[in-house]
């Protein structure tokens, strides 16, 4: 393999520090960092010189909780993500419609509530636009679906259905159904979707591979691996596009927890993981537990109630006490945790869980986290940091927008809202920080998601910014150093994914997965407006803008 030599650049090292200098890579492999005089006194007559024109050079990102099957079958389908607007979305769904009458039932993803009246759409836009076939689109964030009423009536969803524990069926002042399904009542219509056609997952693989590779991601974590309300099981595609060398990311599959299975299903994620034992790129050793909803919905578990719905506190998907057995359970059997908790009881009953296992097994080296965090209760702060906890942040979410100033604001009262997504907080208490998109809840960029985590403003090239987004920031105390940010998708997310060995960092003898931008971004001013000249996989391209 021919060498290559990444000259006049700005390194990032990790833990904040940069160097100007380059990189060597050989057989798709880190041999040295440093000075470009010294690295170029190690290069072979067959080494590939680029200048970099003093842009910066990362280690790949890592994205540690994402959803590629779903948002790579979005990017198949109906689309709705780019576009923020009511208007746009109608025509999206009828121009698709038009040109696929030989679908029985139509599917897309990714309408945001805060375009529509009250927040939510209801089922006579979808009537009005399609009223001949059943039409589901779930929201951007996966916690909603959007049915027309041929949708309803196909799935035998009743006018008098009542809530499952965890969701809601959406009901206007009459007392009738909208049209829209909140996170486990979703499972109602699970009979009319569609099972996807021979191929499509691992089509929807690689499309959500090209994009991820597009802003700067090598590694990912996907979040929902077995059939789940998100989606049907994609481990047989990975298995599949491993095996033709069609995967050129290395992916941490994190196997979905069956709340309606028991302890019985032990057994089959230990099979599971031992099919992707030798797998090159694959690694299945995460389990992912819902424990919670999310706030917007009234499904997020809070300790206190909901200031708008009093009387209403949300729901926690598994009973605490058995969150601890399974959790135990699964860190005797040597599994890391990455649990969804949104609300703070759902915090504080994820970490009585993870402390219960540490208790009851002792130090198996567990490397256990909680995805989301929207609010943490003071009580609960320092105990990420006591228990050896990882905050997997969504940093993206951390800002002004409409949605949350006007709708999700008044839900928390002004107590919990100054405690907002607390990440410095966390950081400050010696929390380990480690980020995720959860795209196609929002967008995949690493740059983007860098940017709000530093200022806790929206980024100026992003569509969904509304309201306040751009100027105002969302507690602004609560912002994180630059460096913390980059290591979130970098060194620190490579130690969540037992990969800090193989990649994470710009050090000789790692893999060579690097990002090459189109700028200096070492005084972090540039986040929102970068792009990526080049992403690499142990030395090889894998885009090239």
């Amino acid at each position: 393999m021919t060498s290559l030599h990444i000259t006049n650049a700005r390194l990032y090292r990790g833990d904040g520090n940069w160097l100007d200098g380059g990189v060597l890579v050989r057989d798709g492999v880190i041999v040295a960092v440093g000075p470009d005089d010294v690295v170029a006194a190690q290069r072979d007559g067959d080494t590939e010189v680029r200048d970099a024109g003093g842009s910066s050079l990362l280690p790949g990102f890592h994205d540690t909780h994402v959803h590629p099957p779903m948002a790579g079958g979005s990017l198949l389908g109906i689309d709705l993500m780019p576009v923020h607007d009511a208007d746009e979305y109608a025509r999206i769904i009828a121009d698709y419609a038009a040109a696929h009458p030989e679908l029985d039932t139509i599917v897309g993803v990714g309408w945001y509530g805060d375009v529509f009246p009250g927040g939510f759409p209801t089922r006579a836009i979808l009537d009005a636009i399609v009223p001949d076939r059943p039409v589901v689109l779930t929201s951007h964030d996966g916690h909603g679906v959007w049915a027309n009423t041929r949708a309803l009536e196909a799935a035998g969803v009743a006018p008098d259905i009542a809530d499952p524990l965890g969701g809601h069926f959406l009901r206007d002042g009459h007392g009738d159904l909208t049209g829209v399904l909140l996170d486990t009542a979703m499972q109602s219509l699970d009979a009319i979707i569609p099972s996807p056609a021979p191929g499509f997952l691992e089509q929807a693989i690689l499309a959500a591979q090209h994009r991820l590779h597009s802003v700067g991601v090598t590694t990912w974590h996907d979040a929902a691996v077995g059939t789940s309300e998100l989606g049907p099981d994609s481990l047989d595609a990975y298995l599949g596009l491993a095996a033709q060398g069609a995967l050129t990311a290395r992916v941490v599959l994190c196997q979905w927890w069956d709340r309606d299975r028991g302890l019985e299903q032990l057994a089959d994620l230990e099979a599971r993981r031992t099919s992707v034992a030798h797998t090159r790129g694959l690694v299945a050793g995460t389990v992912k537990i819902m424990q919670d909803g999310m706030i917007e919905n009234h499904t997020a578990a809070l300790l206190d109630d909901y200031t708008d719905e009093p009387g209403l506190r949300g729901d926690s998907f598994i009973p605490p006490g058995e969150l601890a057995t399974i959790v135990a359970e699964l860190d005797a059997r040597g599994f890391d945790v990455h649990l969804h908790a949104v609300g703070d009881r759902a915090v504080r009953e994820c970490l009585d869980a993870i402390e219960h296992a540490r208790a009851s097994n002792g130090p198996t080296g567990g490397r256990h986290q909680l995805a989301h965090l929207d609010v943490v209760d003071a009580a609960d702060v320092g105990r990420f940091a006591e228990l050896d906890v990882t905050v997997n942040a969504q940093l993206l979410w951390a800002r002004t927008d409409t949605e949350i100033v006007e709708r999700k604001l008044p839900m928390m009262g002004d107590e919990r809202a100054a405690r907002h997504f607390p990440f410095g907080t966390l950081h400050a208490s010696g929390a380990r920080i480690v980020a995720g998109s959860d795209w196609p809840v929002s967008d995949p960029n690493p740059l983007w998601a860098v940017h709000t985590g530093t200022t806790r403003l929206a980024p100026s090239t992003d569509p969904h910014a509304t309201g306040l987004a751009l100027s105002q920031p969302l507690l602004a105390g609560e912002s994180l150093p630059l460096g913390t940010a980059l290591d979130a998708y970098t060194g620190t997310a490579a130690w969540i994914g037992r990969l800090e060995t193989t990649t994470g960092r710009l050090e000789p003898g790692l893999a060579a997965d690097l990002v090459l931008l189109d700028r200096d971004i070492s005084d972090g001013r540039a986040l929102d407006t970068a792009g990526v000249v080049e992403t690499f996989v142990e030395g090889r391209s894998v885009y090239r803008a």
